[in-house]
């Protein structure tokens, strides 16, 4: 395993995506960036996912992650909800797939609780906890951005684990491991 190594981790959204980097010495991590894309402004769904494969495709080229952490949609009452969330973790996928860089998707819950101990944990929890870790200064306005963080060092507290949550190493992986659901 290599001693130095970025991971980005993603949360996606259609209103919001947010997204943090952390950068993998020996043993101990270092922040690097959090942010997010704003993305409320636009009325046009397909656009929004335009976008959301443009910034990801435009993250993994200026830092150059070794890794992608992505957090799984959730289930909730709301379908369509659901598939515009499925729809951007799967565009943000595809951007790291394309120039083959391996994914690892979290469950909100495992998030949580590698971060805070707590699967049930809020935003402003998980946010604070990283505050602490990362040594941030301030916490940004909107919580995505964390949440993307948050992800990322899921993934480091995580690696050597054997169920950590699904992998993808590129598009031949990515189908091995999806094919039953496509011949149903």
């Amino acid at each position: 395993m290599k001693t130095e190594r970025i991971i980005l981790g993603i949360d996606p959204g259609t209103t919001i995506m947010g997204f943090g980097l952390i950068k993998i010495v020996g043993k101990k991590m270092q922040f690097l960036q959090l942010n997010e894309l704003q993305l409320q402004k636009y009325n046009d769904h397909y656009l929004k996912l335009k976008l959301i494969f443009e910034r990801t495709i435009e993250l993994i080229d200026t830092y150059h992650p070794d890794e992608i952490a992505i957090e799984a949609p959730f289930f909730g009452k709301n379908v369509q909800s659901m598939l515009k969330l499925g729809r951007a973790q799967g565009v943000a996928m595809a951007a790291g797939l394309s120039r083959e860089v391996p994914i690892t998707e979290y469950s909100p819950k495992k998030i949580k609780m590698a971060i805070t101990g707590n699967g049930n944990a809020s935003k402003e929890q998980v946010a604070k906890m990283l505050q602490s870790l990362l040594g941030l200064k301030t916490l940004p306005k909107n919580l995505d951005s964390t949440d993307g963080l948050a992800a990322a060092v899921c993934h480091f507290y995580n690696e050597g684990r054997v169920e950590v949550g699904k992998n993808y190493s590129g598009w031949a992986s990515f189908v091995k491991q999806n094919e039953k659901r496509v011949k149903k």
